[in-house]
């Protein structure tokens, strides 16, 4: 089974403990410093939200954004979500696959995608890249969040392939094992990975998550 196939079975699996990861007490000042962050970037913009998953930081976002298109593959983290009272008048859901996004009337001025860079193999990076500005308005702002490696917190790394992506091997509630790809990159590596495809680009690690913003 490719990766990707892998992780869509097991973020649906996951759907109902998903948000479990946000209740780890050490981490709260640091999510307190995200959701300061995306509501000012996204501030009366249209946003297109990639792998929004059950709809935590889709929340966050519509507290400020003009309007919100939240995707994602799976059907059961999207029922959750849809689910949430989270301004229906300026969200709307959409099942995407994130190396294929097709956008709406209009591009978007606005990008997230929050805890999915880490998903994505080394390899296909580019690829997605390239399918995320395809929905954004030039001069869009981008961000993605994601987690630093913090010994003792973060689930530890189980391999390594030949591509140096990582893996850790992760149980749910059902007592089921899943290795799941989580890459950790360094702030080199993210400028890199951008370089030449924006503008602006900022990047700022916190204890347990980074932040990488620029304009499209």
């Amino acid at each position: 089974m490719k990766i990707e196939e892998t992780m869509v079975q097991y973020y649906a699996e996951r759907a109902a403990e998903y948000e479990r990861i946000y209740q780890k007490p050490e981490r709260q000042d640091d999510l307190r410093e995200l959701r300061r962050f995306v509501e000012s970037a996204f501030l009366g913009r249209d946003v297109f939200e990639v792998a929004c998953g059950t709809g935590y930081w889709t929340g966050v976002v519509a507290g400020s954004a003009a309007s919100v298109l939240a995707t994602d593959i799976n059907d059961e983290v999207l029922a959750i979500a849809r689910g949430k009272p989270i301004a229906p008048q300026r969200v709307s859901f959409r099942r995407a696959e994130a190396y294929s996004l097709q956008s709406g009337s209009q591009p978007c001025t606005g990008g997230l995608a929050a805890f999915w860079w880490s998903h994505i193999a080394k390899s296909r990076l580019r690829e997605f890249l390239t399918s995320f500005h395809r929905v954004l308005a030039p001069g869009a702002r981008v961000v993605f969040l994601d987690n630093v490696y913090v010994e003792g917190s973060s689930t530890p790394i189980s391999r390594t392939d030949d591509a140096g992506n990582t893996y850790q091997l992760r149980t749910l509630n059902d007592g089921s094992a899943h290795e799941v790809l989580k890459n950790f990159p360094s702030e080199i590596e993210l400028r890199e990975a951008v370089r030449g495809i924006a503008t602006n680009v900022r990047v700022e690690f916190l204890r347990y998550y980074w932040i990488l913003s620029y304009v499209r």
